[in-house]
């Protein structure tokens, strides 16, 4: 069994340039949905990483430093 990619490869071989322009067109914007699920994870993470961090006490610790 071929994998879906083999196959994907093969029938970009055989349609005509248009319409493997339009697969394209899909392909990066299923990239770049990809890209920005990934990006708001990082921001998720980040958040509570600040929250952490922004505090009073750390806050003045850190002025004296």
């Amino acid at each position: 069994m071929n994998t879906a990619k083999e196959r994907l490869l093969k029938i970009i071989d055989e349609i005509p340039e248009r319409e493997v322009n339009e697969i394209l067109d899909y392909a990066e914007y299923l990239k770049l949905k990809s890209e920005k699920r990934l990006s708001a994870d990082l921001v998720k993470a980040s958040e509570s990483s600040i929250d952490f961090w922004d505090n009073e006490i750390d806050d003045e610790v850190w002025n004296d430093a």
